[in-house]
């Protein structure tokens, strides 16, 4: 890991730390926020706990901030909308850029793009009403996940054994406003890497009893079992961080992000989607895979403060 290139707390300035958000992930953007928060307090850095509850425009209203940090999960905050905003009032911030965040929270945008690299993900097909289940069952079979487009945390999504489960799944999906497509479910082992200013952390593999690693396997449970080290041998770890660099890089992203991805029981890779604004709480993957590269929590959060600034990856 590239050494630290900003030295002293005051170099930062005054610092928002965006969090919270009108979106389904505002509670866990809320505690990933205050985390933060208390990490950049401690290590000297001037910053002020920014709740958005409506326009980000009128939370930064009448203060003078020199950079943000972004922590807000989910549309508003990771989708394109909020870096537009810090654009426009010229305030540096963390993360991935417009058109990057805005590709990376469409899942099925984020697939095209990797579509077209020859990048490998799953099969899927759009759903855009009940019409559309036959041919999906013919087009995918059966076990399928269900998915809105634009949610994260795991959110409205749903597996389907059966032609009622997919008609349920679709029904709960389509309650998000957005998109909702079925991908093909992939029979194997989950992956997640987390990347952090352009060099790849060190991959861990998920395992939970629920049918998925859903909201409650990332936020409540305390059966999801996190492996760090992932199990596999250095040089299929490698190949597996170098495709997640490489899937970040097909959508832009800079600065911070985390990348899931299976590995088939052929031992194909497939990858999932990329989150531009991950989870910074005590069940988060980012801060886990971190420490398993000797990066305590303090330091991760001042290194990803660091691609905020000019010469960074966001700036």
């Amino acid at each position: 890991m590239k050494s630290l290139r900003i030295q002293h707390p005051a170099d930062f300035g005054n610092v928002a730390v965006m969090m919270g958000g009108t979106a389904a992930e505002r509670s866990v953007s809320l505690n990933s926020g205050n985390a933060v928060y208390q990490a950049l307090r401690a290590s000297g850095i001037a910053a002020t706990a920014i709740d958005v509850t409506a326009s980000p425009i009128d939370a930064l209203a009448g203060q003078r901030f020199d950079r943000v940090f972004n922590i807000i999960h989910g549309r508003g905050g990771e989708d394109g909308v909020l870096q537009a905003v810090l654009q426009t009032l010229g305030l540096p911030y963390t993360g991935s850029g417009v058109l990057a965040s805005a590709l990376t929270m469409d899942k099925l945008r984020t697939k095209l793009c990797w579509q077209g690299l020859g990048l490998p993900t799953p099969n899927w097909m759009l759903l855009q009403s009940a019409d559309d289940i036959d041919a999906c069952i013919e087009r995918l079979g059966f076990p399928v996940i269900v998915k809105p487009a634009q949610e994260g945390s795991s959110i409205g999504m749903s597996k389907a054994h059966d032609r009622d489960e997919l008609l349920a799944a679709l029904q709960l999906a389509s309650q998000y406003h957005c998109d909702v497509y079925a991908e093909g479910w992939v029979q194997g082992q989950e992956y997640t890497v987390g990347i952090l200013d352009g060099e790849a952390l060190p991959a861990i593999r998920l395992e939970t009893p629920n049918a998925f690693y859903d909201f409650d396997a990332k936020y409540r449970a305390n059966t999801t079992r996190y492996h760090c080290p992932c199990g596999l041998d250095a040089a299929r770890e490698q190949v597996l961080q170098e495709l997640a660099i490489q899937a970040c890089a097909a959508l832009g992203v800079t600065g911070w992000a985390r990348v899931d991805v299976f590995i088939d029981h052929s031992g194909a890779s497939q990858l999932i989607e990329v989150n531009t604004v991950p989870g910074m709480t005590d069940h988060s993957l980012v801060p886990m895979a971190a420490r398993a590269a000797g990066i305590e929590f303090e330091e991760l959060v001042w290194r990803i403060l660091e691609t905020s600034v000019p010469g960074g990856e966001a700036a």
